[in-house]
Formats: structure tokens, sequence, C-alpha cells
């Protein structure tokens, strides 16, 4: 969160986060070269191109993986704090693994590099002689305008609405790897495992895209039918943890997110008003809830956010019957202050 643009900074904690990150690709990019060495009679060159590949897909897999997964169980919402950290390297080991198959298979014929690659495998007589090549280099383009508007000096300047639908298309950048990989594998004389280990990372996302879609589901039906009193109930006192929070559904585009902090229990707006970020995945840090992310923070009990910002959501009045906490589904004007409701309280606070 920021009042003037400036660089990207690190704090202490994503330095550490971006150490274990560099450490992890050193790993399976040195772990991938020397079993591969051992297994097949390939070129150094092209070892380390498919290194770089192979883990740019599981990086993008595992992003894929981390918005269903927290909302599936809190225990993954920390991710979303470094989301963007692994895209950009997703995009610089796919830049890598680009340039070093540009090199190897089109630096030194009569075409221009891409020339050569728009026009590889053409004419083509069935899938093995596809020219796959072309795929992936529009999921790189796609990928470079995702990294090079992550700052939020371009979601400014092009609105939170077209910068998400930018960043939306890493799903068609997904759909165009796969592609890539499937057919490049049918010209593969070396190994075909790639497009079996492509296909289960497809299935899992498929799947884990739809058990979260299940979920939130249960969630508005359930949400719905608690409604019917006019305050909506959110659980027992002890289903929230010091510091988090539980997201409440008051229809298909509104989410409460009631948090547990050292003063009791209040309800904010769920939607971050930056982009739209899931405020319940988030956690209270230095007294504040901080979304997920991009680190935008509010006080739980006004809506505001700490100054010198000036971004404001609303907030709702909570009351406590016994151990049960419930919400009303009528939302203050953003800013509005509400006092904390304590556990025993009875009433709306």
């Amino acid at each position: 969160m920021s009042v003037s643009y400036q660089a990207v900074q690190w704090n202490a904690a994503k330095k550490a986060y971006d150490r274990r990150l560099a450490l992890a690709i050193a790993v399976y990019l040195g772990g991938f070269v020397l079993a591969a060495t051992a297994a097949f009679e390939v070129s150094p060159i092209v070892l380390v191109m498919r290194a770089f590949g192979t883990g740019a897909v599981l990086l993008l897999v595992l992003i894929l993986s981390i918005g269903p997964l927290a909302r599936c169980t809190p225990r993954m919402a920390p991710l979303l704090y470094n989301r963007r950290h692994l895209g950009v390297t997703m995009f610089l080991m796919a830049l890598v693994h680009a340039l070093l198959a540009t090199v190897w298979y089109h630096g030194f014929g009569v075409l221009d590099p891409l020339t050569s690659i728009l026009s590889s495998s053409t004419p083509f007589e069935g899938a093995a002689q596809f020219p796959f090549q072309p795929l992936g280099l529009a999921a790189l383009v796609i990928l470079f305008a995702m990294a090079a508007t992550s700052h939020d000096f371009w979601l400014r300047n092009l609105s939170p609405r077209v910068w998400k639908a930018l960043h939306l298309c890493v799903y068609l950048a997904f759909a165009l790897i796969v592609a890539h990989v499937a057919f490049g594998s049918l010209q593969d004389a070396i190994w075909s495992g790639y497009a079996w280990m492509t296909a289960a990372g497809t299935a899992w996302i498929v799947g884990i895209h739809l058990a979260a879609g299940v979920k939130e589901f249960r969630v508005d039906r359930r949400a719905r039918a608690l409604a019917a009193d006019g305050w909506v109930r959110v659980g027992e006192v002890g289903e929230i943890e010091e510091g988090r929070a539980k997201a409440v559904k008051l229809g298909p585009a509104r989410t409460v997110a009631v948090f547990r902090h050292a003063r009791g229990f209040s309800a904010i707006s769920g939607v971050c008003a930056h982009q739209g970020g899931p405020l319940a995945e988030g956690r209270i840090v230095d007294g504040c809830v901080t979304c997920p992310w991009h680190g935008y923070q509010y006080l739980a009990e006004s809506g505001q956010s700490p100054p010198p910002f000036t971004e404001r959501i609303p907030t709702y009045e909570l009351r406590i019957e016994g151990r049960t906490i419930f919400v009303s589904p009528t939302p203050n004007a953003p800013g509005t202050p509400v006092p904390p409701c304590a556990a025993g309280e009875g009433g709306a606070a």
C-alpha cells in the first residue's frame, strides 16, 4: 500500500521468502540436470532448457493452486502474500527456456529466429507435426504482459477491472502451455513423460478449482438460509483464531470478514478496496487487517486504513449470544467505527 508510486520494497519476511524460493529453484534445476544426464544422452544446453521449462510449468501449477487451496483451507492463505513474487519468477524461468530454445533450434539458420519459430513444422500432416512452438511464444507474451504490469502503477492506471481481466489471462497462458507441451512431446524422440506430467498438473488444477467452487456454493447456500431472521449466524466464538477471520457470505457478490483481535470481534467488508482481494483470507499484522494479495491494511474496528492512507471499506454490527456470533446484513458507511463485540456480550455492539 502506498500514497505515491515507488520502487518495489522488500521487507525482511519477503527477503527470506525470496531466498528460500531461489534455493528451491537452484536445487530443482541442479537435480533435474543431474538426473537427466544420467538417464539420457542429450546436449547440456537442451537439458538446461528443459530444466527451466519444466520448472516454470511447476511454478505456474503452484500459482494457480494457491487461490483455490486458500479457500479450501486457511493454512494455505499465507502463500497468497507472495504470489506476485512467484509469478515474476515463473516468467523469468519461462523466458530463459524460450531464449535457450530459440538459440538452439532457430539461431543458426537463414531465417531470423522469430520467422523461423512462426513458420516451423508447416505444412503439417497431423498432430505429430503440429507447430507447437508458436503456442509457447503466445503464452510467453501473455506472461510478459502480466509480469510487466505487476506493479501498482499499472493497477491504478489501467483500472482494477482492466488489470484483473489482463491477469486472468494466466488461464489462457496455461492452456497454451499445456498444448505446447502436449504437441511438443509428440515430436520428442527422447522422452514423452513431459506430456503425462502436464496432464496430471492440468487435472489437478481443474479438480482443485472445482472443489473450491463447490465449497463456495455450499457456503453461499447456508448463508442464505441463515439470513431468514435478519441477522446471519457467523459461527461459534472458538471457531475464529486470534488474528484471523471467518468469511460470511451475504449474497453472490457480498462477503463479510469477521476478525478476532485483542479487543474482541469486528466485522468489515470481505473485499479489499485496492483490487478486490479476499480480506477474510488475510490476517492481522501490527494491529491492522492485512490483505493477502498486496498488503493493503485496515483497522478492524473502523474499516479505515491507518494514516496517512485514505482507503475505507464498510463495517458491520455484531452481536454474541452465548458463544454464537451473529452479524447484521446491513453494512455501515465505509469507515464507520463500530466498537468491538466481546464474548459474553448480548445484543448489538
